[in-house]
């Protein structure tokens, strides 16, 4: 697969398809796989690039601490390189802080934005679990444990009731002892630091938020502040799920993915 030296970073990235550009960010403990799906779906009628964050997948380790804003400037430099003059783009969680971030310094790059498991600040229970997550790192504890300790707060009780098999294979993704533990302690401290609270009133193109009503990382309140800063944006709420809504509701995130960019064309 391709790579983009940004200056900062070797960011890698996946293209497939034609048509206007739809840009793909993961989050804090993924790569661009966790988009798989979403790629299949749109190649069809969009140009579907989906990257590694820094710290993720085949994209440079992140050795020293970092923000939102040092990695929406190298996805900006990797559009560039790219070619990209302006994209849709769809952030999950820690992705949508970046891409918040991109349409804040570069709002004429972003043609929509929608914000799935996201946030503009998180809330005491969000800022805790991630504390609790990033210090059983820095505790030496390993992956494996990690992923059984945390899988649960990434899904429904009933989901995680109801498809062992599939949490099975979450818990080995995330539970892989290649997974690089200065990385995901520096992006976990960014995350805990990211704020856009009393910027993202400032955002010019047309906003979805899409937000799983039992997420406790990214919860209802946090959904709420961004709604009373962003009254445009349009909300679809996933009522029976957590953090992982678009693998818990695939066939309605999937809908209202593709509605969203077939209004907003």
């Amino acid at each position: 697969m391709p790579i983009v030296d940004t200056g900062r970073w070797k960011l890698n990235y996946v293209e497939e398809g034609s048509g206007t550009p739809l840009l793909l960010i993961h989050g804090l403990a993924g790569d661009h796989t966790a988009w798989l799906p979403q790629i299949a779906e749109f190649k069809s009628r969009h140009r579907v690039i989906a990257i590694d964050n820094p710290g993720g997948g085949k994209s440079s380790a992140v050795s020293e601490p970092t923000s939102m804003q040092e990695m929406a400037e190298d996805v900006l430099r990797l559009l560039d390189a790219l070619g990209v003059e302006s994209a849709h783009v769809v952030g999950r969680s820690m992705g949508g802080a970046i891409a918040q971030r991109m349409a804040l310094t570069a709002p004429e790059r972003v043609r929509s934005l929608v914000l799935a498991a996201s946030f503009a600040r998180l809330d005491p229970i969000g800022r805790r679990w991630l504390e609790s997550m990033r210090d059983f790192v820095l505790r030496g504890g390993a992956w494996s444990d990690w992923a059984k300790l945390f899988s649960p707060t990434f899904v429904s009780n009933a989901y995680f009731n109801t498809h062992p098999e599939v949490m099975a294979r979450i818990e080995a993704l995330i539970g892989d002892e290649s997974r690089d533990k200065r990385s995901y302690v520096n992006l976990n401290n960014a995350v805990l630091a990211s704020d856009t609270m009393d910027e993202i009133g400032r955002l010019a193109c047309p906003v979805l938020i899409m937000a799983g009503r039992l997420d406790p990382i990214c919860s209802p309140a946090v959904t709420g502040w961004m709604q009373q800063a962003l009254p445009a944006a349009e909300t679809a709420w996933f009522e029976e799920s957590s953090h992982f809504f678009l693998m818990e509701e695939p066939q309605k995130a999937m809908a209202v993915l593709s509605d969203w960019l077939a209004r907003h064309p």
